[in-house]
C-alpha cells in the first residue's frame, strides 16, 4: 500500500555521516532527505535496495544514454559495473560498490580515473516517536582532472533530479515495513 507522499528536501550534509569529511576537497556535496512513515524499516541497506528497485523508468533510459557517452572516454559504465555485482557476497548494490555498513548508514560509490564519489544512505530515528525517522541520501564527489570537472558539470542537474525522483517514487510505492530484509 502506498505511503503518504512526503516531500523530498535539500538538506545540509549530515555531520554524523561517514561521507561528511571523507575527501579533503569536494567538487559536489549534497544531501536530500525524506521523512519515513511510522513502521518503515530503519535498515539503510533495505531502504536503498528498495529505492533502486522502484526508480522511475526514465532513469534507466538516462543511464543508458550516459553509458553510451562515457564509454567513448574509457570511463566505467553502469552496465559494466552491474556485471561485477555479486549479490550473494553483498559487495555491490546494482552498480554501486558497497564501502561500509553500519546499523544506520550504508556507504556506496565508485572510483574512476576522472573522479571518485561516495553516496551515503543514512537512516536517523524520529526522536518524537511520531514518525518513522528520516532517510537522507548524501553524495560527495572529488574530481581528479578536467574530464572529471566537465563530467560533473554535465551530470549534476540530472543527479539531483534522479535522487529526488527516486525518493519520491519509493514513497509513492510504499516503503518496506520494519523487519523486512
Amino acid at each position: 500500500m502506498p505511503s503518504e507522499l512526503m516531500p523530498v528536501k535539500l538538506v545540509v550534509l549530515p555531520v554524523q555521516s561517514a561521507v561528511a569529511t571523507l575527501y579533503k576537497s569536494t567538487n559536489l556535496a549534497d544531501a536530500f532527505a525524506i521523512q519515513l512513515p511510522l513502521g518503515t524499516s530503519s535498515d539503510p541497506e533495505v531502504l536503498w535496495r528498495f529505492v533502486m528497485s522502484q526508480q522511475p523508468f526514465w532513469i534507466g533510459w538516462l543511464t543508458s544514454v550516459r553509458d553510451a557517452i562515457v564509454a567513448c572516454f574509457g570511463l566505467k559504465t553502469a552496465k559494466h559495473l552491474t556485471t561485477l555485482s555479486d549479490e550473494a557476497s553483498g559487495d555491490r548494490i546494482a552498480f554501486f560498490k558497497v564501502y561500509s555498513r553500519s546499523e544506520s548508514e550504508i556507504v556506496l560509490g565508485e572510483d574512476d580515473k576522472h573522479l571518485d564519489f561516495r553516496l551515503s544512505v543514512l537512516c536517523t530515528p524520529d526522536l518524537s516517536r511520531a514518525g518513522g525517522g528520516q532517510l537522507t541520501v548524501s553524495t560527495v564527489v572529488h574530481c581528479h582532472n578536467l574530464l572529471g570537472r566537465a563530467y560533473l558539470s554535465a551530470i549534476a542537474p540530472f543527479h539531483r533530479q534522479v535522487v529526488t525522483a527516486s525518493l519520491r517514487r519509493a514513497a509513492h510505492v510504499g516503503w518496506p515495513k520494519a523487519g523486512t530484509r
